[in-house]
This record gives structure tokens, sequence and C-alpha cells, in this order.
């Protein structure tokens, strides 16, 4: 699944944004695979339903989340961790479809990580006016494999940020098909999602949806 990238915003084709050294954007990279992607996901909701959950300090996060992969993020009054069952259902969760995982490999090798093999994959369900404030990916194990990205539906401002939390944040736009990669010097870098503005993506309705992959175990 080897795309070419170009430098042409205009074009509708692949092209890459370097954000720093470790991370990139990968505009369109996706957009051929949305409807896979989309119709999987649909699997994977009715197995394991989209919530929203509870962060440590009692909150209600306003992204609706779910998991796929041998094992799923979560958060509760207790804290942030990897679990290997759903606990709304007792399960496991769904397993990586092929079709994210050929995905997932491409991108990362495409942005300079050729030996990615992620194990979970955190799926974001934004509506108008949910966001994600600026945090860091550190609950994983390893630290030398990269966070992989995808953005579907509605477009969004990613706010990409220094290793420290007051460090000031880029902010770049990812539209429908863009994948993010940030890897190496980059990994542990702050970063989060602002407030989503209302719209219509003819094949994700008024909503947008993140796929993460990681390596968690």
């Amino acid at each position: 699944m080897t795309l070419p990238l170009f430098e042409d915003a205009e074009s509708g084709q692949p092209w890459r944004e370097a954000l720093c050294p470790g991370a990139v954007v990968l505009h369109n990279f996706a957009t051929a695979a949305g409807a896979t992607l989309l119709t999987t996901l649909h699997d994977i909701a009715r197995q394991a339903p989209f919530r929203h959950m509870i962060t440590p300090g009692g909150f209600r996060m306003s992204v609706a989340m779910t998991n796929c992969g041998s094992c799923g993020w979560l958060s509760d009054r207790t804290g942030y961790r990897y679990a290997a069952t759903d606990p709304e259902s007792g399960k496991p969760w769904p397993p990586l479809p092929e079709a994210y995982l050929k995905l997932a490999r491409a991108a990362a090798a495409s942005a300079g990580f050729p030996d990615f093999e992620p194990d979970a994959c955190l799926i974001n369900r934004y509506a108008p006016g949910a966001r994600l404030s600026l945090h860091q990916d550190k609950d994983e194990r390893d630290f030398t494999q990269p966070i992989v990205s995808v953005s579907l539906g509605l477009p969004a401002v990613f706010l990409f940020g220094g290793l420290r939390r007051n460090d000031k944040a880029a902010r770049v736009l990812l539209t429908h098909g863009a994948v993010v990669v940030w890897g190496g010097p980059a990994r542990l870098r702050y970063h989060g999602i602002l407030s989503l503005k209302a719209g219509y993506h003819p094949l994700v309705g008024e909503q947008r949806i993140n796929l993460t992959f990681r390596k968690a175990i």
C-alpha cells in the first residue's frame, strides 16, 4: 500500500508535510481506503460500542471512544491504562482488521518507521464541539514505536506541541484521509485537537473519526 507523495495540496493526491524531525503529515494517504475503513468500523462498534469515558479527575470526555486490537486504552477514576477486555462487556476487544493493519504499517513505513507492528487502535468519534486537550501518549511500554493517527470525516485543527505542555503548539489542518505519524525524537510531543466545527462529510456525516494506532504492550 505504498503511495506516492506529492507536494500539492490542491491535487487531491497524497502529499507530505513535515512537522519536525520524526513527525510528518501524509495528507490524503488514507482517502482511497476511507469507505473500507468506515465499513469495518461499523462492525467494530457493534461489538464494542462508542462510549464517553471519565477522566481520573471525574470529567466526562467530549470525545466518544472505542478500541480494537489485543488491548484497548481506557480512562476512569482509577487512571489511564490499557486492558485486554472491554469493561462494559467483559469480552476481548474486537481484533485489529487486516485493512487497518495494512494502512498503519504503510503509513509508518512512508514516515521512516518500517518495523511498526501495532497491537492497539483507539478509535475516537468527534461530534461538533468535541475537543482533545494537549496530552502525551505515554501509557505505552515501548516509546521506540511511533504513533499513527488517521483522520476521517470533518476537518479538524491538530495541535502539535513540544516536549513540555507549555511549549507553543503548531496548528495543522487535517482533512479526510490525512495520516499523522510521529516517533523517534517526536514520540512524546504534546498534541491535541481544537473544538470541532460543525459541517457535513459525504462518507462520515456530521462527525470526525480518528483511528490512532499504537504498539501498547
